[in-house]
Formats: structure tokens, C-alpha cells, sequence
């Protein structure tokens, strides 16, 4: 059974997002716990991954949301901690106008590939990041990319509810993995 680690961005994913959906379908689903949803702090995010990874049964599969795509790329860095694959969706810009200031000490993006399975997705009209840009990431981190079609930031107000095709990508990646 593979098991996997929902990280929300900022404000955690609320129950009409679609992470909490496949969280609560889910019990191989789990999700991370860092101390603040609304104010992200680094150190606490990335010991909160770390914490949730020594925590699974076997290398599990990451599925990011947002900030928590780039809190990936940074922890990977630092931690030897095996991990089977990463779905990131919807990756934003630091240099975006809409990029929160509180996220700032996420945004120095590390170079180089993501050491295991990946694929980034994104949409054609996310304000918090552009396709190009998305492209861009999935090119340095050695990612797939799935580019979805006009969702926004891929999230509660994208009016995915479920999200099957999402769902079929994790699977796709989980069975690349």
C-alpha cells in the first residue's frame, strides 16, 4: 500500500479543496502539521515534512499544494529521508505580484533536480504562477508537466471538487514511480 503526505499551501486546504477531499476518501492519505496554516514559518514547515516523512511506513509519495512545492524542493536538500515520488500543483512565483510577503523565506528556490519521481501541474491562468514559469520548475527539477487548462491555482474556488483527473495523475505518477 502506498502511502502518501497531503501538504496544503497557505491556509491549509480547506474541506472543499480538493487535497482535503482525497484526504478524508483516503486512509493512506495523511496530512503534514505544521504549527501555523496562515502564517508559514520555514523551519517549522520544513521540520513538520521531515517529521511526517520519518513518520511513514515506507518512502511515501508527497502531494503538494502551492507554497508547499517549493518547501519540497528546499527540503529534499537537506534531508536524506527516502521518498517515492511528488505530485507539486501549482507552483508559484516568488516574483509574482500576488506572492504573499509571509512566503519570502521560501522563495530562494535551490537549484538543481528533486532526487526522486515528480510531476508539476499547472494551469494556464494561475495568478500565483504562470505556465511558463511552471515550466520553467519542472525543467530544473528533472518534473514532468501537465499543463490543465484554465483552473486558476488549482484549488477550492477552481471548481474541481474531487478532481478524478487529478487523481489519475497521482496514480500515473505513483505507477511511473
Amino acid at each position: 500500500m502506498t502511502h502518501f503526505i497531503v501538504l496544503p499551501g497557505s491556509g491549509g486546504s480547506g474541506p472543499a479543496h480538493w487535497q482535503s477531499r482525497w484526504e478524508s476518501a483516503d486512509p493512506a492519505m495523511r496530512r503534514f502539521r505544521p504549527s501555523s496554516w496562515d502564517l508559514p514559518d520555514f523551519t517549522d514547515w520544513l521540520a513538520a515534512l521531515e517529521a511526517a516523512v520519518i513518520a511513514a511506513l515506507e518512502p511515501p509519495v508527497l502531494v503538494a499544494h502551492s507554497l508547499s512545492c517549493l518547501l519540497i524542493a528546499h527540503w529534499q536538500k537537506i534531508s536524506q529521508r527516502p521518498v517515492k515520488a511528488a505530485l507539486l500543483v501549482a507552483v508559484p512565483d516568488p516574483a509574482s505580484a500576488v506572492f504573499p510577503e509571509y512566503g519570502m523565506a521560501f522563495a530562494r528556490i535551490p537549484e538543481g533536480r528533486l532526487r526522486f519521481a515528480s510531476l508539476v501541474v499547472t494551469s494556464t491562468d494561475d495568478p500565483y504562477g504562470s505556465a511558463e514559469y511552471a515550466q520553467a520548475r519542472a525543467t530544473q527539477w528533472g518534473s514532468r508537466l501537465a499543463v490543465i487548462g484554465p483552473f486558476g491555482h488549482i484549488n477550492a474556488e477552481s471548481g474541481l471538487g474531487n478532481w478524478p483527473e487529478g487523481l489519475a495523475l497521482l496514480e500515473g505518477l505513483v505507477c511511473e514511480a
